[in-house]
């Protein structure tokens, strides 16, 4: 067959081409938005995407204006755990000395030294320990020193020129007054954090920026409503939802954009939320876990005992799966969105069906990934019953495994539900979306429609008319 021949033109787009290219004949010029933003929406869709959104999000706003504290409500310290005061404080001088000369008031080693209590009482007789004076450098005592000996077998040992962190106690005795609790770590903490942030930067670019924006603003929810409203006697399971809710918007919105594709994900991750508290609320209940299990949440009790501690367990549960239900339904959103612009003409049933392949794989990650972390936090709770001996009914029996039972599966279920939920609203979406563009107009045609014109019009890039 001899075929006429033709000026040079454009290559044809590539598949990802969702009817926005622009095509202005032989040397012309084309593109696609395949690697921009997600393709627009119809006018229609973006009102019913709004129609949902902007009463959740004015929802939320009025939740904020109502529930917002004042700032942490005060309370006497009592000198316990986490609720003293606190400053810091440098090692100017150590010293080795005699045990024996220190703890002279100590009982006597048996020289049984098959126990850890024995072992520590032989070292703290016959070893050697250090006399370690401490200068207060901030509070009220700056510049006050005070000295503190350091058993052999001590966890933490003093250096001079080490930075620390002194408790002061008020009422005591002035020579007691304080005490070293810990050792200052800002320095590599800080490090680490610039570390983070330039590896979140380089890879990200600006995309990296807005996570780092974004992951500042959770932490300032986080820390100057969600926290104080507890303490001041909110129900934690609603301040919970109505902060996790913030986070979720201007996390996603500032990270991915405002869009109908980061819409559906919100769309999906609040389905999902819902579910973990509904789910949450029923089995903390059934189970009977107080979420009172340990010092901290004692402490917390006594301090404060109008807070739900039950309540609060939960919240912990929503607020925990939050950041993963995030990345999955962003994940299955974009998903279905690049496969609707790969193939326009897939139906609603097509896209669902090839999200769900690809949301499978990423459930079996996902999954793994969260009780993992749960378990890994949990590690030495779990080597003292495998210390006990203790079966796996046991374990599982005991509130403080329970809580991470229940913690794990409830966020794992919604986890699970977020992927069918939202590739359903996703495709659901782009399917019965037309799009701002004429389907009429050449442009509307996927790269296979053009090659086919090329052949039947002999390389006009346009179709013939029948």
């Amino acid at each position: 067959m001899t075929t006429t021949p033709q000026p040079p033109q454009q290559p044809p787009p590539p598949p990802t081409d969702h009817g926005h290219g622009h095509d202005h004949g032989p040397g012309g010029h084309g593109h696609s938005h395949s690697h921009g933003p997600a393709a627009p929406v119809s006018k229609h869709l973006r009102k019913v995407i709004a129609a949902v959104l902007i009463p959740f999000a004015a929802a939320v706003v009025v939740g904020l204006a109502i529930l917002w504290p004042g700032g942490t409500p005060e309370h006497k310290r009592t000198g316990v755990g986490f609720d003293r005061q606190t400053y810091s404080a440098k090692v100017t001088r150590v010293q080795q000395v005699d045990c024996k000369d220190v703890n002279a008031s100590q009982v006597p080693p048996t020289g049984d030294t098959s126990t850890a209590e024995g072992n520590s009482a032989q070292q703290q007789a016959t070893g050697d320990c250090k006399k370690a004076t401490i200068e207060v450098t901030s509070g009220p005592g700056k510049g006050r020193e005070f000295t503190e000996i350091v058993q052999p077998d001590a966890p933490r040992q003093l250096a001079e020129g080490q930075g620390v962190v002194v408790a002061y106690a008020p009422d005591a005795p002035e020579d007691l007054q304080y005490s070293v609790t810990d050792v200052q770590r800002g320095t590599p903490m800080w490090l680490l954090a610039a570390i983070f942030a330039l590896a979140v930067v380089v890879v990200g670019r600006m995309r990296g920026v807005m996570a780092l924006v974004a992951l500042a603003v959770s932490f300032a929810v986080l820390t100057l409503f969600i926290l104080p409203a507890i303490l001041q006697g909110s129900n934690p399971l609603v301040v919970a939802v109505v902060g996790a809710s913030a986070i979720m918007l201007l996390a996603l919105y500032m990270c991915h954009g405002l869009t109908a594709r980061t819409s559906v994900a919100v769309l999906g991750t609040l389905i999902s939320l819902l579910l973990i508290g509904l789910l949450g609320s029923l089995f903390i209940g059934w189970a009977s876990l107080t979420g009172n299990t340990d010092d901290n949440t004692g402490l917390i009790h006594g301090l404060y005992p109008n807070i739900d501690m039950s309540g609060l367990l939960l919240a912990g549960v929503i607020i925990g799966s939050l950041g993963v239900l995030d990345d999955v339904t962003v994940t299955q959103t974009s998903a279905v969105w690049e496969l609707h612009q790969a193939d326009p003409s897939m139906s609603a049933r097509q896209l669902y069906r090839a999200g769900i392949r690809i949301g499978r794989d990423h459930i079996a990650s996902v999954v793994n990934t969260l009780v993992l972390a749960y378990a890994g936090a949990a590690l030495p709770l779990l080597l003292l019953f495998s210390i006990a001996q203790s079966s796996v009914g046991t374990v599982a029996n005991s509130e403080l495994v329970a809580e991470e039972i229940v913690r794990t599966l409830v966020g794992s279920i919604g986890l699970v539900a977020s992927v069918p939920v939202t590739t359903a609203l996703a495709a659901l979406v782009v399917a019965k979306d037309k799009g701002p563009a004429a389907p009429a107009d050449a442009d509307s045609l996927t790269s296979t429609g053009r090659m086919k014109a090329v052949k039947l019009g002999g390389g006009s890039g346009r179709r013939r008319k029948r």
